[in-house]
């Protein structure tokens, strides 16, 4: 008998093309045949200029070439350089670090927090829950990893805001069934809508989630994913929910997923952190062991001149306020391609999902993969999702903001 397979049976899985590298790739050669101009390539998660080029700090990438050898070359500590795990919770929560105990560990990108709270917190074949609308990798982490993903009705588009009674709803039903509960809730500037969860829906999921805690007695574990949180807004707005997570009760988690992809234009060299707030030292210390176990299980240690990068920029004032002068300067470019979309979409009769800041806007329609490809057909690349289509106002001039709206209606 011919062997055609040699994976264990839990690998066994549809080989599925990843869509945005895949886009992004079509996009690509439509640029190398009719010309940048031609084209609209909104299918890049990154920082582009206006000639579809990578943007990237100035400040941190001088920093970087001008490490010694051995900052460059060398093993970084299993769970994080020191100084950069002081340095991360306060570029995570600057003025705004919870009153409880935080630790953190050192990870690849966000992707790799994600990995650890799924692993670390959840049981064989739970479920997790998160949004309906969602990044791709949550459902391939936690299948991966032998869970499921559980979605709640994300919007309430009647008033264009969170549904909470619906993440509610899912909350009491899967604490019936299991006996703990990872939530992950992708905020500010949430990927793919660019969402932000107000202050007043926050303070509600936050009543709920202690109460819920308090009423069961089971172990619920929030997961914060604020990959975009850099350009999210102020710092104030953009991290002033963190006050939620003040003092909590024992059985109440919160773990926070830090990126340096975006706030540092450090994309490819996947460093990040995982990091949480613990009501107690022993939850807290618990944390750390098992995520540096974990880092050692899989990758070992990560990138050691990311980590300095950040770490350095927390001991010279002048260096971090460099970045942060970038920083701003490219936020503000982002929200003028921002409001150039929403405005043009409002002239053109588009809806789209609930918007408040960040790198993508959603359009939400019952045939999204047929939508997209007709606008292949006009030179227009957006990202095909489940309930509806991607448009990425980070890679897209800002004419081309104002110019695709109108594009995307006329398919649907």
């Amino acid at each position: 008998m011919a062997i055609h397979s040699m994976v264990a049976a839990h690998s066994k899985r549809p080989v599925v093309p990843d869509i945005i590298f895949g886009t992004s790739k079509e996009a690509q050669d439509a640029e190398a045949k009719f010309g940048k101009e031609a084209v609209i390539n909104a299918t890049i998660g990154a920082l582009m200029d206006d000639e579809g080029e990578l943007i990237f700090f100035n400040s941190v990438m001088k920093h970087i070439r001008e490490m010694p050898d051995a900052k460059l070359a060398a093993y970084a500590p299993i769970s994080g350089i020191p100084d950069y795990l002081e340095s991360v919770k306060h570029a995570c929560f600057k003025d705004f670090m919870p009153k409880g105990y935080i630790e953190a560990v050192a990870t690849p990108g966000g992707t790799g927090a994600i990995k650890h709270a799924v692993w670390n917190y959840t049981d064989m074949g739970d479920e997790i829950l998160t949004a309906n609308w969602y990044w791709a990798p949550y459902k391939t982490i936690a299948e991966e990893h032998g869970r499921k993903l559980r979605t709640f009705n994300f919007f309430n588009f009647e008033t264009n805001s969170m549904d909470v009674p619906a993440f509610k709803a899912e909350v009491e039903s899967l604490l019936k069934i299991q006996d703990r509960l990872l939530i992950i809730l992708n905020t500010p500037a949430h990927n793919p809508t660019g969402y932000s969860v107000s202050d007043s829906e926050w303070t509600e999921v936050n009543a709920f989630l202690r109460e819920k805690a308090a009423e069961t007695g089971k172990k619920i574990i929030l997961f914060v994913d604020v990959a975009y949180i850099d350009f999210a807004g102020t710092a104030e707005a953009s991290r002033r929910f963190f006050g939620n997570f003040d003092n909590l009760p024992e059985n109440l988690l919160v773990l926070v997923g830090y990126s340096m992809s975006k706030g540092y234009t450090l994309y490819g060299m996947r460093c990040g952190a995982i990091l949480c707030v613990a009501a107690n030292q022993e939850i807290a210390t618990e944390f750390k062991d098992v995520c540096s176990f974990s880092n050692r299980g899989a990758w070992s240690n990560g990138t050691r001149a990311a980590m300095h990068a950040l770490a350095d920029a927390y001991k010279d004032p002048a260096y971090l306020s460099a970045i942060e002068t970038e920083r701003e300067f490219f936020r503000a470019l982002l929200d003028r391609r921002n409001n150039a979309f929403i405005e043009a979409a409002k002239e053109a009769g588009l809806r789209t999902v609930p918007f408040t800041a960040g790198f993508f806007v959603s359009i939400p329609c019952e045939d999204p993969m047929a939508v997209a490809a007709k606008l292949k057909e006009d030179n227009l690349f957006v990202i095909p999702l489940q309930k509806g289509l991607r448009f990425a106002p980070c890679a897209v001039s800002e004419e081309k903001c104002r110019k695709a709206p109108a594009m995307i209606k006329k398919y649907l």
